[in-house]
């Protein structure tokens, strides 16, 4: 059996998932992008225009007026039913909380069509832990990006022992014409690719900065330093967004979960979310803010 991808709808309008929507259209797919209300699809369409000025600035070929009609073409709906209801695809982007996605998915069994595939953007949850309520298993897998997704172009792709074998491919084919990198896992792992490698990372950081050892700066100095690398685990995990970070943090260890108390008290309290908010462990310019 082969599946044609055309019409993607994407569940989630926050930093992560309104780039995928952007993307994702930019690369011909008719997409309409879902939220929960109307001040979330208000937000959606600033995000769009923001990605639209970066994309123009940043991406060959998009200065043409291209973005600026990606922008324009991504549908907004805060009606579920009408979302979904003719979509190939349908991306979930929400918060990375369980009980929030399996409520999701379990929506989406009874208001998507027979054909559609579903697929999960979680970093850190395995999709067995949500297949059985997306009445669909065979149709259900983990299709991963990262954030920036427009340079860090990773998409990986995990299925369950239940996957059909033709939906991955098919899923594949789709992350490859959107301009992504696709990653095929060949079984389930907790993190993925990525954040098997990302997460002990930036634990070992910010179990140096909550101990008292050093400050977020001086860490990533050293990183960048002894590695030669661009950036510090800091300096990521302001792109990324304190929120991702924190719920991934709140459901760890205990030490993880200390590490969210404190990102909590000292940074998401005080509006510090990272780039998206203007200050995070660092301060951006006005003009830098664009959640892209």
């Amino acid at each position: 059996m082969t599946f044609e991808i055309r019409k993607v709808t994407v569940l989630g309008t926050g930093v992560l998932g309104s780039q995928i929507a952007f993307q994702t259209a930019l690369h011909g797919f008719d997409v309409t992008a879902y939220d929960i209300d109307e001040d979330a699809l208000t937000a959606a369409r600033d995000r769009f225009a923001k990605l639209a000025a970066t994309y123009r600035d940043e991406v060959p070929g998009a200065a043409d007026g291209t973005a600026d009609k990606t922008a324009s073409s991504i549908e907004l709906s805060c009606d579920l039913a009408h979302a979904v209801a003719d979509a190939d695809l349908v991306i979930e982007a929400v918060p990375e909380v369980v009980s929030i996605k399996q409520d999701i998915f379990k929506r989406l069994s009874e208001l998507a069509p027979e054909r559609a595939i579903f697929v999960t953007n979680t970093g850190h949850l395995l999709p067995s832990e949500l297949k059985d309520f997306t009445g669909r298993p065979d149709k259900f897998l983990a299709l991963h990006f990262a954030n920036e997704i427009r340079e860090r172009n990773t998409a990986e792709v995990m299925g369950t022992p239940e996957t059909d074998p033709a939906v991955y491919r098919a899923v594949v084919d789709f992350a490859a014409a959107i301009g992504m990198e696709p990653i095929e896992l060949h079984k389930e792992k907790a993190g993925f690719l990525l954040n098997s490698m990302f997460i002990p990372f930036t634990n070992a950081a910010l179990g140096l900065a909550v101990d008292g050892y050093a400050e977020p700066e001086m860490i990533d100095k050293t990183w960048r330093i002894g590695t030669r690398a661009s950036m510090g685990p800091f300096q990521l995990l302001d792109i990324i967004g304190f929120n991702s970070a924190y719920n991934a943090l709140s459901s760890g260890n205990e030490d993880e979960q200390r590490f969210a108390a404190w990102l909590k008290e000292n940074y998401i309290d005080k509006g510090k979310l990272g780039v998206a908010t203007g200050e995070g462990f660092y301060r951006y310019p006005a003009n830098n803010t664009t959640e892209a």
